[in-house]
This record gives C-alpha cells, structure tokens and sequence, in this order.
C-alpha cells in the first residue's frame, strides 16, 4: 500500500494536443494485463531525455540515445514511443539490440515513418531475452486504441512492481495562453539518483526549440527524479522523456526569456511530484521521508550527507520499526565523504524534535518525542552543517519486511 498517495482520476488527467496513446494487453510476462504502450507525437513535436547512468544500460537505452542524437542531425523528428513492460531487454547483448531496433522497425511500419523516428523503453525483468513476436503481436491493437485522453490506461500499462499507476496533470498560463502538461511514471524498487530506478514521461503542448528542451529536461530531472532513492540500485533502464508537441507557440527562443523559466518550473514542479509518487510507493514502503541537508558548503557535498542518509538501511529499518535509533544518522553522516565537515558544529532535528545539538545528543532530548515523530507516515529529517549557506533535499522511504518479500520472489 502506497504511503498518503492517492489513486488516479483518469477524468483528472489532462489531454495534451499533439499526443495520443495506445495501450495493448501483449502478454509480455503475465497474462491479461496492460503490458505495452505506444505514445504517438504530431510531426510538430520536440523531444528530449535523460537516462541511466548504469554502464550495463539496457538495449532500447542505448537505441533511444542513438535516435534522439540522429533527430538532432536530420529533419526527421522523433514520431512515437513504444514501452513495454514485463521484460528489461537489459543484460541481452546484440540479441538485445536487435529486438529493440526490430520493435522500432515493427511500429515505423505501421504508422509510415523511418525507424529511427521510433524511441523504444523496456522495463521488468534483467537477463532474460524479450519476447519480440508478442511485442509485436500487440503492436497493431496499441494503435487501435489510440486517444488524446488514455493518460490512466498508459500509466497502469508501464507498471511492473507499482501497487498502483502515477500520473498528474497541471496547467500554467504564459502570456494569456494556456499550457497544459500530463506525465506519467513508473518505479517502486531499484530506485537511486542518477537516475532512480524508473520511467517517466511529461508531455506539454507548448513549443519549445530542441535547445531548451535539453536543457529544461536536465532541469527537471535534477530536481525531481535524481533526488529519490528506495534502495540505492541504479537500474540500467532508467529514462525520463519529455516532449513538447508544439501545438501553443509562446515564441520561446532560448533559456533566457521569462517564458523559458515559468514553463521550465512548471516541468519541474510536475516532475517532482512523479518522482515522489514512486518513493511513497516504494517497495514495501510504510513510511515517507525528507531528507534536507542545510548551511552546507556546496550543493553537492548537501546532497551527498542527505543520500547517505537516505541510503542507509540501518536508518531505514529504524524508521520502519519506528525506533528511534538516531545514532545511526549521525553514523551516515560520517560516513558520507565530507572529510572537512566539523561535527562539532551539526545539528540534527526529527521534524520539531531537536535531537543533536552541535554534535552531541540534545540535552533537551527526549526519546519519547523522536518516538512520537518516528510513527507517523511522513517524517522530516533536517541536518545543519553551519558551513555555508546551501543546502540540498532528497525523499526516500523506509525498509520493510515486505520489501525483501517483494524482491526474493519478484521472479516468480
């Protein structure tokens, strides 16, 4: 059961104009379950991404970056996405990259366009070789289906160990005219920045030149997707897309103007609460958490005391338990890799709880009130470094039984 996170109203997911979406029942893995998605662009469209990290990056990885790259050299944009789930096509060597680069094959047939206007995703199960005659099979009725408005169908179709789909809309007007953007994602375990574990996609019907979307897709993800973590595994699958079908034309020409920065905070906005909606329906999750990191000298040494944090499973089978073992957070802390940092000067807080008090135990403390903070669902963590003036957040959950469950049998 995901944590404080509710369902989905289709009804409440916005079409965006320049998309439709198409979803078939392909039996990748399992039986009468939406397991193939195909995401069809207007010829108007931009698109950009980022992906995993993970050197073992998985075949339609490597086939997305190399379309995109050829998008960039040519005048044949980017038509259509196809995603599939119940299989990685991770791990598979050429056999992989035949499949991913037949799978485009397969659909630029269908809808009459080049291969490389097709950006192929894979996500399930590592090792294991797709099964390319079902994907294709359900290729046709994926187009069949296609609508402006099937935003919930698509996000139960990418779905692998989610207990349930993540989608959100929103709107945002720009000089007088309407913007409106949908996403979706996808992620419950192997989760870790860089990116976490995951798929997600944005769609907005502003025009955006290829430029800027690169860079506002960077944006997004470094402050949404690359600040979550569940189990610190990074995926080799990892992809978040975002697409401008270039239906409003707001005459953005770089990331100077302020409609660039109002539109690109939107994307961000809506970016982050999908990224959080994975956390709070991370793998066996009960519990929700910020982690803020404050008054550091950089963002970047915030952010590495706040994954340290989050990525600790003796601090997360704590929260779990609702034990409040806070030891083990100045531990992490420690531990993180800021060789400089004078530990005489942190101050530690559980939400309103002052814990530790320039490096030692508050002597205010009361266990009973970490306990207190320590059963709710949502829980703030915030450490003070009086080192400077960044700081840096990141949102994890805690570990549970069910989560070693959930991955000992995640084959079966």
């Amino acid at each position: 059961m995901a944590v404080n996170l509710p369902l989905p109203v289709a009804s409440d997911l916005k079409p965006v104009a320049g998309i439709e979406l198409g979803y078939a029942e392909a039996n990748i893995r399992k039986q009468g379950r939406k397991d193939l998605l195909v995401m069809k662009l207007a010829p108007t469209a931009t698109v950009a991404g980022v992906f995993t990290t993970n050197r073992f990056c998985a075949a339609p990885v490597q086939v997305c970056k190399a379309h995109l790259e050829e998008a960039g050299k040519t005048e044949l944009p980017i038509r259509a996405l196809v995603i599939n789930t119940g299989n990685a096509n991770a791990g598979t060597g050429e056999a992989g990259l035949i499949a991913a680069n037949e799978t485009c094959l397969a659909l630029s047939d269908l809808l009459e366009c080049a291969p490389s206007q097709i950006l192929p995703f894979s996500t399930g199960v590592i090792l294991e070789p797709l099964p390319l005659d079902r994907v294709k099979a359900g290729l046709p009725a994926a187009i069949e289906n296609l609508k402006e408005n099937n935003w919930h169908n698509a996000a139960e179709a990418i779905m692998t160990t989610d207990t349930q789909p993540k989608a959100a809309s929103r709107t945002v007007m720009i000089r007088g005219k309407k913007i409106t953007l949908t996403g979706i994602s996808k992620g419950a375990g192997m989760i870790k920045p860089n990116m976490a574990t995951m798929l997600g996609y944005i769609a907005m019907d502003a025009k955006v030149p290829q430029a800027a979307l690169d860079h506002m897709v960077k944006e997004a993800a470094n402050k949404s997707f690359n600040c979550i973590t569940i189990d610190g595994d990074t995926s080799t699958n990892d992809s978040f897309i975002l697409i401008a079908t270039g239906m409003i034309d707001l005459g953005i020409t770089s990331i100077e103007t302020q409609d660039y920065v109002v539109l690109s905070a939107a994307v961000s906005e809506l970016a982050q609460q999908l990224a959080q909606m994975i956390v709070r329906d991370g793998e066996g999750a009960t519990k929700f958490m910020t982690i803020t990191v404050e008054q550091g000298n950089s963002v970047e040494e915030c952010r590495k005391i706040a994954y340290s944090i989050a990525h600790s499973p003796l601090v997360k089978t704590a929260f779990y338990a609702s034990d409040p073992n806070l030891g083990r957070i100045l531990a992490a802390i420690g531990y993180a890799g800021v060789d400089d940092l004078d530990v005489g000067k942190l101050n530690l807080y559980l939400d309103d709880v002052w814990v530790a008090k320039n490096g030692g135990r508050n002597p205010d403390y009361q266990e009973a009130d970490g306990q207190r903070v320590m059963q709710q669902s949502e829980i703030t963590v915030r450490v003070t470094l009086a080192r400077g003036n960044d700081c840096a957040t990141v949102w994890t959950c805690d570990l549970s039984h069910d989560y070693v469950s959930i991955n000992a049998d995640y084959r079966s």
